[in-house]
């Protein structure tokens, strides 16, 4: 066999070898897309391609639209592609993975602007509590 067709051959397999690579890569990549979006539920916390954290509300299958809550009081609806990642998943059963409830607005539990708490009694110790540093000059002295 002639060098120059020995050369041409083997740049030639390794040139459908790349691109086989890339079709490969590339149909995974679009399998995982579809197997994500296809398990947005009601109560699943996502990021957006944007970098936006939120909690799915509602899906419309029909329209491929999202509604997020990303506040107590925003709302946002998106394209169903729009959605990056799955940051906390939510089972069939309405609860998350690790078992506990799924809760929509953590904001309920804050106190209001302006409002007083009272420290729990563990706190209120810990508040007592000298300090390491202040502690151990005064026992040393």
């Amino acid at each position: 066999m002639d060098p120059n067709t020995a050369q041409l051959l083997f740049f030639g397999v390794i040139i459908v070898i790349v691109v086989g690579l890339m079709f490969r890569n590339g149909r995974k990549r679009q399998r995982d897309a579809a197997t994500m979006t296809s398990g947005i539920k009601p109560g699943a916390e996502i990021m957006t391609a944007s970098g936006i954290f939120a909690t799915v509300v509602s899906v419309d299958e029909a329209e491929n639209r999202i509604t997020l809550r990303t506040g107590p009081t925003s709302e946002l609806t998106v394209h169903r592609q729009a959605i990056s990642r799955i940051v906390t998943p939510v089972a069939d059963d309405g609860t998350e993975l690790n078992g506990a409830p799924v809760v929509l607005d953590d904001a309920a539990a804050d106190p209001a602007f302006g409002e007083r708490v009272e420290p729990t009694r563990s706190e209120a110790d810990d508040a007592t509590r000298p300090t390491g540093g202040s502690a151990s000059k005064a026992s040393g002295d």
